[in-house]
């Protein structure tokens, strides 16, 4: 009998530590809670932090986030409105603002993801459909540094905008703010996280890109060409400058230099007649002593001038 009332006590008491288990739920600081019973919400949402109670078995809670989410919407390919056909990719933020009407209308993250890219992606086709590429890529009008010397080949790529990327996005969250509120959720920003031309269009852009460099290359290799000849150019010319003042200078000296030699010879041959005989001789003398050595024999005319010195010398 002690042992059937023991059983029975621990089966009671199991079954108290469930219903217990099962009546209690805890709310985190990023969460929010739905309850249901039999499938249907009961109630409002539970947003304050701490261990809640519930019927149990009865009673569900459905968990849902309270910090922002994100989407990520699909690759779309859309014309502008100046016939520009683009790839377009947009994210967006977003946080679920009525958790008892966001379970009712979506059920889960995944049904609002597939309701926000319906919502999303058509509004965005929308708009950008209704404006021109170049508001599309930009969000103001400031103007780039350009590089003086390029500047009439670069100022035509960038006209003025009339609304600009910025403008754009905030006019679609305004657009689908009251669709979304219908759904509990409440779109906090959406952005173009790549906007980019189709195949086709792309390889013209880049073809007309690549003539372009080399155009401004063509430009820079015959301005280069032109400073080249023109170093060139005052290259020889200095040079024909140095080799005439050169050749001046060399002809002056050589002038200076004969003019000297003549003043000597002059100078020499109107010395006296002595003068005149002793300078003979010393150049003869200079002369034998040059073509003759100790080996070699002289044989002397008696008409020679040596000979008629030597014969002088004699005693």
């Amino acid at each position: 009998m002690n042992n059937i009332i023991r059983s029975l006590a621990i089966a009671l008491a199991a079954f108290a530590v469930i219903i217990l288990f099962a009546s209690i739920y805890f709310v985190g600081e990023a969460q929010q809670v739905v309850i249901t019973q039999f499938g249907k919400p009961v109630g409002d949402a539970v947003s304050t932090p701490g261990v809640k109670f519930k019927i149990p078995f009865i009673q569900k809670a459905y968990y849902f986030e309270r910090r922002f989410l994100e989407w990520d919407g699909d690759p779309n390919q859309v014309p502008t409105r100046d016939k520009r056909f683009i790839w377009v990719d947009v994210y967006a933020r977003w946080r679920i603002s009525d958790p008892l009407l966001f379970f009712q209308r979506v059920f889960d993250e995944r049904g609002a993801h597939s309701r926000l890219s319906d919502i999303l992606d058509g509004q965005t086709r929308d708009a950008i459909a209704n404006h021109d590429l170049v508001d599309i890529v930009r969000s103001t009008n400031r103007q780039p540094m350009i590089d003086e010397e390029l500047s009439d080949l670069e100022t035509e790529r960038f006209p003025e905008i009339r609304v600009g990327r910025e403008q754009i996005t905030r006019s679609i969250i305004k657009e689908v703010a009251p669709r979304t509120a219908e759904l509990g959720i409440e779109l906090l920003d959406l952005q173009f996280k790549r906007i980019q031309y189709v195949e086709e269009v792309q390889r013209r852009i880049f073809e007309r890109m690549i003539s372009e460099r080399k155009r401004i290359a063509e430009k820079f290799r015959s301005e280069g060409q032109g400073e080249a000849f023109k170093i060139l150019g005052d290259r020889e010319r200095e040079l024909k400058t140095v080799e005439s003042e050169a050749y001046r200078a060399a002809q002056e000296i050589r002038g200076k230099a004969d003019a000297e030699a003549t003043a000597l010879y002059a100078t020499a041959y109107n010395q006296s007649a002595e003068s005149r005989e002793f300078y003979r001789f010393l150049k003869t003398l200079n002369t034998y002593e040059k073509t003759l050595s100790e080996e070699d024999m002289l044989i002397l005319s008696t008409k020679g001038d040596y000979f008629r010195y030597l014969e002088k010398m004699a005693p």
